[in-house]
C-alpha cells in the first residue's frame, strides 16, 4: 500500500497547477470578501454573529473540498485512465480499493493543508476565532471529506475522458455548495431548500462545520448522513471503478 500511495503521489504532484488553484483560491475569496465591513458586521438574524463567525471560514473550507472532490480528483484519475497508466496497473496484483484509498489519503493531506491555511489567516487576518471545539471539529472534518471524496471517486469512475470530468464535476459542485450555505446562509433558506440540503451530505457537513466551529457538539443526524454517504458512495466507487 505504501508503494502505491509513494506512486500516487509523485504523479499528483505532476498536476501541481489544479492544486494550486484550489488551495489558493478559498483563501483568497475569505481574505477579500472578509475584509468588507458588510461581512464582520454582527447580524441579529444570525444570532448577533457576523459573517465572518458563522459563515466565511466554513464556506470556504467547504469551496476549497468540494472543488478537489468534483472537479481535481476525477480529472486525474480520469487523465490517468486516458494515459494508460491505470491499464497498466492493472496487470500488477493491485486492487482498485488501493487505489482508490491512496487518492483519498492524498486528496485528504491536501484538503487539511489548505484548512490549516485558512484557519490561521482567518486568525492573523480577519481576527477569527478558530473552531472551539477542536477535537469535534477534526472528526467531523475528516468524515465529511472522506464522503465528499468518496462522491467524486463515483464521478470519476462512471466518466471516460479527462475532457468532461471538470464540466460534469462542476455540474453537481455548484447545487452541492448552494444547498450547504454558500450563498446564502442555512437559516435563511426555506423550509424545502434545508430539507433537500440536510440529505446532501454536503449541507450536513456545512453545518457539522459551523456547529464545531462555535463550540457546540455536532448533530447525529448530520453525523448519519455523512456516515452514510461515506459508506454508499465507497462502495459504488469500488464496484463502478474501470481500468481503462
Amino acid at each position: 500500500m505504501m508503494k502505491i500511495l509513494a506512486v500516487e503521489t509523485k504523479l499528483q504532484l505532476r498536476e501541481w497547477p489544479g492544486i494550486a488553484f484550489t488551495v489558493a483560491l478559498p483563501l483568497a475569496l475569505l481574505l477579500v470578501l472578509g475584509s468588507m465591513p458588510g461581512f464582520s458586521e454582527r447580524k441579529p438574524e444570525l444570532s448577533g454573529q457576523s459573517l465572518n463567525d458563522t459563515q466565511m471560514p466554513a464556506m470556504m473550507t467547504m469551496l476549497a473540498l468540494l472543488t478537489l472532490a468534483f472537479t481535481v480528483l476525477p480529472s486525474t484519475l480520469t487523465a490517468y485512465r486516458e494515459r494508460g497508466v491505470l491499464r497498466r496497473m492493472s496487470t500488477t496484483p493491485v486492487h482498485p480499493a488501493r487505489v482508490l484509498a491512496a487518492q483519498l489519503v492524498i486528496n485528504l493531506a491536501i484538503a487539511v493543508l489548505s484548512t490549516v491555511l485558512l484557519i490561521v489567516c482567518a486568525r492573523l487576518v480577519l481576527g477569527t476565532v478558530p473552531p472551539r471545539a477542536l477535537v469535534a471539529f477534526a472528526l467531523v472534518y475528516l468524515l465529511g471529506t472522506a464522503a465528499l471524496l468518496a462522491m467524486g471517486l463515483v464521478v470519476a469512475a462512471m466518466l471516460k475522458t479527462s475532457k468532461v470530468a471538470a464540466p460534469v464535476g462542476s455540474v453537481i459542485m455548484f447545487p452541492l455548495m448552494f444547498v450547504a450555505g454558500m450563498w446564502i446562509p442555512r437559516e435563511l433558506m426555506s423550509p424545502v431548500l434545508r430539507t433537500i440540503g440536510d440529505f446532501s451530505v454536503a449541507g450536513p457537513f456545512a453545518q457539522a462545520l459551523r456547529d464545531t466551529w462555535a463550540g457546540n457538539a455536532p448533530q447525529l443526524p448530520h453525523l448519519a448522513v455523512m456516515a452514510g454517504g461515506l459508506l454508499v458512495f465507497g462502495g459504488l466507487a469500488v464496484r463502478l471503478f474501470r481500468w481503462e
